[in-house]
């Protein structure tokens, strides 16, 4: 069973899909490895250090020779595959949704794609579930980003000259990374709200130090969907959040956004209107931008100033720190297949739980049932 581990190729992406550490760990399995050259050096991991780890180093061709295997942290071009084994599986963040061209050549290819974002969210599949391991060092980052672009200090300070106020930051969303977000941001010494549309959220927020912001006026809506996933509200919710979130932005320096809907554009949060009640010089993360965007006018790597206002739009935020986010992706990819290892076939089978969720492509055909209806 050969694993082959390639250096990505889109724009702005950093991580790698295997450390040393998860090298051997294969190697341990019985599996041998193989590492594109230099796939490793912008997350801080040297070809040497792979070769320690027992893994071959070599160019593409070499790296993909036999394959059984081919991991990665995005989809690459189906095209640059040549060489891996009929049938090879493809385990990486596919975006099926946005990259669905890509997914049909994977099966005209003959490979069978896996996508790792359409893990489960069951408790087997924790370990597995790159969407949470990324989204946490997000949420962390979010909150960096903003300090960096706000002009003020964070904490409150007294000092002999005056007191400085402490800042306050409200966080939209709260999934794994507006969980991290909250917690960052008061361990810097923000006041800190939250608020989202799952109420089971609410004792959450409060765990962490921070004040839920949740519409009480209307009752009976959950807005938890399967997998723990927010869902679409009713228009009478949306209206009463609005009118909720409007009178409480307005006091806030420090907006993080984190909402998202698999398979479906990124709701709206904040309305150009929201914006320009918004003090100036307040900043807000949008770590839903690549998929539309929570907030209105947000551009997807790029930092906007609409109504004094600094829009962070920001994009595979996790690849900004390299090292640790290739870490968590990395043993991700190893929980997933070492749970399934066959020793007596000397490789991994799929169940149909796990199997039949991330499962794109399969002899040829598109089989996911999301992608087909």
């Amino acid at each position: 069973m050969k694993i082959a581990v390639l250096k990505e190729t889109a724009a702005r992406e950093t991580r790698v899909s295997a450390t040393p550490e998860t090298a051997k760990k294969f190697a341990a399995l019985g599996a041998s490895v193989a590492v594109e050259g230099g796939a490793g050096l912008s997350a801080s991991i040297a070809d040497t250090d792979y070769a320690a780890a027992g893994a071959s180093v070599g160019d593409r061709a070499a790296t993909l020779a036999g394959a059984d295997i081919i991991l990665g942290i995005q989809g690459q071009d189906p095209a640059s595959l040549a060489g891996a084994r009929p049938g090879a599986w493809i385990a990486a963040g596919l975006n099926p949704f946005g990259e669905r061209a890509r997914v049909d050549a994977y099966a005209a290819a003959g490979y069978e794609a896996l996508a790792m974002e359409f893990m489960p969210r069951i408790t087997r599949a924790q370990s597995m579930d790159i969407l949470s391991s990324q989204s946490n060092l997000a949420g962390y980052k979010a909150v960096l980003l903003a300090a960096a672009e706000y002009g003020r200090a964070f904490p409150m300070m007294m000092t002999a000259a005056g007191t400085v106020s402490a800042a306050k930051a409200f966080v939209m969303g709260v999934g794994v990374a507006g969980l991290q977000a909250i917690a960052t941001a008061r361990r810097l010494g923000a006041q800190v709200s939250a608020t989202d549309v799952r109420s089971a959220t609410k004792e959450q927020i409060q765990s962490l130090g921070a004040k839920p912001i949740f519409v009480e006026s209307v009752k009976g809506i959950e807005g938890e969907g399967s997998g723990g996933y927010a869902t679409e509200m009713s228009e009478e919710y949306q209206k009463a959040q609005a009118e909720l979130v409007s009178a409480h932005i307005a006091k806030q320096d420090i907006v993080i956004t984190t909402a998202l809907i698999p398979g479906r554009p990124a709701p709206r949060l904040i309305s150009d209107a929201q914006l320009a009640t918004m003090r100036t010089g307040s900043v807000i993360v949008d770590l839903a931008a690549e998929s539309g965007g929570n907030v209105e006018g947000v551009i997807s790597g790029e930092t906007v100033t609409k109504h004094g206002v600094k829009i962070i739009g920001a994009r595979n935020i996790a690849a900004t720190m390299a090292a640790d986010s290739s870490a968590l992706f990395a043993r991700n990819l190893f929980n997933f297949l070492s749970a399934f290892w066959d020793k007596e076939a000397g490789r991994p089978v799929l169940d149909e739980e796990i199997g039949d969720a991330i499962r794109l492509t399969r002899d040829g055909r598109v089989v996911h049932p999301r992608l087909l209806g």
